[in-house]
């Protein structure tokens, strides 16, 4: 039983220690990527794109 719990706080530990900051990072990068203004067009015609006629 005791070895379980030692995993378990393992497990917990890595999980904070690395998963955590680096989904963070990787949210962060995300939304920067998103409201970059260079992005601007390329999203905005992707927007349109449902309502086009073909």
């Amino acid at each position: 039983m005791k070895a379980i719990l030692a995993a378990d706080n393992f497990i917990s530990d890595f999980v904070l220690t690395f998963w955590t900051p680096l989904f963070v990072g990787l949210f962060i990068a995300i939304v920067v990527y998103a409201l970059w203004p260079r992005n601007k067009a390329k999203f905005d015609a992707a927007a349109r794109m449902p309502l086009r006629e073909d």
